[in-house]
């Protein structure tokens, strides 16, 4: 026994020997020559415009290629990670030799369209397979059935609207991968698969399902029970489910973390037993077709985080029961574009079990009324509120400037009377403020320049009066100005040229971070750009505007404002703006949209005006413009509404053809001025011209002519110059004639 027991320990002192030395060795196995060669067949069928597997070379050891892991004992390639490398062709068979890869990840690369090829099924050894966003087309192959040992397999996106779109008949075959935990398809064309359901929940370690635009059109609504034991996130989003959502729901009441079921055609009202998923973090079942109440149930969701219900037709009160057991842990509340009634200090006014999280609350576009609740004190974690496109009155509370973490503070069109509570200056973090649409009144405050991070303010469609305040230039980062549709006067501030954002045509998207909260964007902003609202979501940071309209200002267009050579949209149509267009404004070469009209501007229309080549809106008309519009193919292309109003303009697109007189009053008013200056000095040199002539003449032919001996020594002092004259060009002559005969002689001679 005691020898059994030393033969055992020698066994294994022999062993970790062995393995130390493998371990300790300075040279490292290199990798296995066969799977070299295939990886260097799988790259001669790749196009790498990129040059990502320039390190792929038949002179270096694999495993210290790009995108390739080796395992440290064996030297076999385990790892083939070429995430948007940029690839692009057909996968050559020769990947079949890599028998012990557990890891493929093709995603993010083009593949045209091509299909997944079928061998991809017969390596056994993949645990992990991503083939999304790679532009695969066709059917899917079922043998990926095969892949037993899989646990993450991602397909589908990416392709063009030109290639085949990826499609299955069924996914019976997914229920063989009994170790897959992830599985996620996206705009994978799977209407034929009426029984969905049935086969993805017979995988039971599966945790998460995501089936995103998959033309998927029922959730088996028959179905009382399934088998998704382990799921903890189910993501059906952009299907075309009709009906209502299905009971089998709450049996995942142990598991189930993330429900998102957003952008479907569900319809009916929102079940009371989703109040059992006791553990859900987050609920999206935004824009389907829900009616009715919000359950009080939802009141019991203690752990959730992110409740999303906008874009249905829900109604009635907000319910007092979802507070205060949802606050603690919530972080983003959106029921925005329903149909939600009444007042709001009841529902947001509770008291609290705990100090509120919320960071992002969104109520816009419902038929909310009364005044703002008060208790904005307890909601100290909030950065983003929208309440927009409601009917609420009142005052703005003096309470929302408590908001010290406010980053985006939407309440416009509503009914808010009274002014701006300076409160909001202690706000120094706020990056978007808009107000417009209201009944405010007052002078825009000068504090505004404090708001140091603003970067859109919009007080469009109030009862502002007074100047626009100089305190404003002091918003560098702004890119929006809208105080357009108010009662302002005075003249437009020279320092606008400050807004260093506006000045700049390429800006990093970095700045604009605080505008959006994850992937709940709250920063969307209706602005008239083009003539038109249009509501700008996720891209504001491409806009660059400034609207002064329909206002009282006066004075002429600074020039400053042509130093804004980011700016895309200006408008100061609707004052009482007088002198020239600034001849600079063809370097504002990022313009798209610009409206002078309904002013009293003069003078020509700049030749600089035609280099605006991105421009796609010009309204000039109305105003006291001259003269011929300058020919170019970009000033041309608008219509004649854009020109009309101007008495004294001509050339196209104008009927009105110019003629010599249009084109002399085709001067701005100071080159006018100049020409009638200049015109009547003229005038008076003639007339100066030709009285001095007849001073002259009469001067001294009127004296020749009354005084005899004067006539006499006049005409005696002409002779005398006769004769000198004469003698003299006679001597000239005589002098010429004997050189001319002295040089003939000599060449005689």
């Amino acid at each position: 026994m005691t020898i059994s027991k030393a033969i055992i320990v020698f066994l294994l002192l022999c062993f970790l020997s062995s393995t130390i030395t493998i371990l300790c060795d300075p040279n490292p196995l290199v990798c296995n020559e066969t799977e070299k060669h295939a990886l260097l067949s799988f790259k001669h069928a790749l196009f790498d415009p990129t040059h990502s597997l320039s390190s792929w070379s038949a002179q270096e050891d694999c495993c210290g290629w790009n995108g390739v892991r080796c395992h440290n004992i064996t030297g076999r390639v385990v790892d083939l990670d070429l995430f948007n490398f940029g690839l692009v062709g057909k996968i050559s068979l020769a990947l079949l030799q890599l028998e012990f890869l557990n890891y493929l990840d093709l995603s993010w690369n083009d593949f045209g369209g091509t299909p997944i090829p079928s061998f991809l099924g017969f390596m056994w050894s993949l645990t992990y397979l991503d083939l999304s966003f790679a532009s695969f087309g066709g059917l899917i192959p079922h043998q990926l059935g095969n892949l037993s040992n899989l646990f993450h397999l991602r397909l589908g996106g990416g392709h063009s609207p030109y290639e085949p779109q990826l499609y299955a008949e069924n996914l019976r075959w997914i229920s063989y991968l009994s170790s897959l935990k992830l599985l996620f398809m996206f705009k994978v064309d799977l209407h034929q698969e009426g029984q969905w359901v049935e086969s993805t929940s017979m995988l039971s370690s599966l945790s998460t399902l995501l089936l995103a635009d998959c033309e998927l059109d029922n959730m088996s609504p028959s179905l009382e029970y399934v088998n998704f034991t382990s799921l903890a996130a189910l993501s059906l989003l952009g299907n075309h489910f009709n009906h209502e959502i299905p009971y089998w729901l709450s049996n995942l009441t142990a598991s189930l973390l993330e429900l998102n079921l957003n952008g479907n055609s569900l319809k009916g009202h929102i079940p009371e037993y989703l109040g059992q998923l006791k553990h859900l973090e987050a609920l999206s079942l935004g824009y389907n077709s829900f009616d009715g109440p919000i359950p009080s149930s939802l009141g019991n969701l203690s752990s959730l985080k992110y409740l999303s219900l906008d874009g249905n037709r829900l109604n009635g009160t907000l319910p007092s029961s979802l507070f205060p057991a949802l606050s603690p842990n919530a972080i983003v509340l959106n029921m925005a574009n329903n149909s939600f009634s009444g007042p709001t200090s009841h529902f947001l006014c509770q008291k609290l079990n705990g100090r509120s999280k919320l960071e992002a609350l969104d109520l816009s576009n419902n038929d909310l009324s009364g005044e703002l609740p008060l208790c904005w004190k307890s909601w100290q974690s909030l950065t983003h509120v929208n309440l927009g496109n409601n009917n609420f009155s009142g005052k703005i509370p003096d309470s929302i400037g408590s908001l010290f973490s406010l980053k985006a503070l939407h309440l416009q069109n509503n009914g808010l009377s009274g002014s701006i509570p300076s409160s909001l200056r202690d706000c120094t973090s706020l990056g978007l403020l808009d107000l417009s649409g209201n009944k405010l009144l007052g002078n825009i405050p000068n504090w505004i320049g404090e708001l140091t991070a603003l970067k859109a303010l919009c007080l469009r469609s109030n009862k502002f009066i007074g100047e626009i305040p100089s305190q404003i230039c002091q918003l560098s980062s702004l890119i929006v100005l809208d105080v357009s549709d108010n009662e302002l006067s005075g003249i437009i501030p020279r320092c606008l040229n400050n807004f260093s954002l506006m000045a700049t045509i390429d800006t990093p998207d970095y700045l604009f971070t605080d505008l959006e909260y994850s992937t709940f964007e709250l920063e969307g902003l209706v602005l008239v750009t083009v003539g038109r609202e249009l509501e700008y979501k996720g891209i504001l940071k491409y806009v660059r505007m400034v609207d002064l309209s329909s206002n009282n200002l006066s004075g002429s267009i600074p020039i400053e404002l042509s130093q804004l050579f980011g700016l895309r949209f200006l408008n100061v149509s609707k004052n009482h703006l007088m002198g020239r267009i600034p001849e600079k404004i063809g370097r504002m070469t990022s313009l798209l949209s610009l409206d002078l009209s309904t002013n009293h501007l003069s003078g020509e229309i700049p030749q600089s005006l035609a280099d605006l080549t991105f421009l796609n809106r010009l309204n000039l008309s109305y105003n006291q413009f001259r003269g011929r519009i300058p020919l170019s193919t970009q000033l041309q292309s608008f219509d004649a509404f854009s020109y009309i109003g101007n008495a004294q303009l001509c050339g196209a697109p104008l009927t009105k053809n110019c003629t010599e007189d249009d084109e002399s009053q085709g001067m701005d008013t100071s080159h006018t001025t100049d020409e009638n200056e200049e015109g009547s000095e003229m005038r008076w040199f003639y007339i100066s011209m030709g009285l001095g002539f007849i001073v002259g003449f009469w001067g001294v032919c009127g004296a020749l002519l009354f005084k005899e001996n004067w006539r006499n020594a006049y005409f005696q002092f002409l002779y005398d110059i006769r004769d000198w004259m004469y003698v003299a060009v006679a001597i000239r002559l005589n002098r010429f004639h004997d050189n001319l005969r002295r040089l003939l002689g000599k060449q005689e001679d």
